[in-house]
């Protein structure tokens, strides 16, 4: 299973970013997709993630700004960044919980997508 982020991006503050992660490989069904970032010497930190029930969870730093959605059929999460700030500058990397034909439930990371808020 391989997990491909796209959407990284330098930005000025106040504008916006779409991110993409499309999952694929041998994969049965995704549970949850989710968003974290990771920035220069912090730990890595939730940003948001998506059920597949549609049920959604923000890290308060994302409520009102960020907004995660899936499109199921095409294994693929988005997250639309709005109001971009400089400290929402990091790494964010893409993650998928996921029942693997011959593995069973496995979790995958992607390599992850540079946003940096500046101007």
């Amino acid at each position: 299973v391989q997990l491909v982020e796209s959407g990284g991006g330098l930005m000025q503050p106040g504008g916006s970013l779409r991110l993409s992660c499309a999952a694929s490989g041998r994969i049965i069904s995704i549970s949850t997709m989710g968003w974290y970032r990771q920035a220069p010497g912090k730990q890595r930190e939730l940003v948001a993630h998506i059920s597949n029930g549609g049920s959604t969870n923000y890290a308060d730093s994302a409520k009102g700004r960020f907004t995660i959605s899936r499109d199921s059929a095409k294994n693929t999460v988005y997250l639309q960044l709005n109001s971009l700030k400089p400290e929402d500058t990091a790494v964010y990397y893409c993650n998928a919980d996921l029942w693997e034909l011959g593995v069973g439930r496995a979790a995958y990371w992607g390599q992850g997508t540079q946003v940096t808020v500046s101007s």
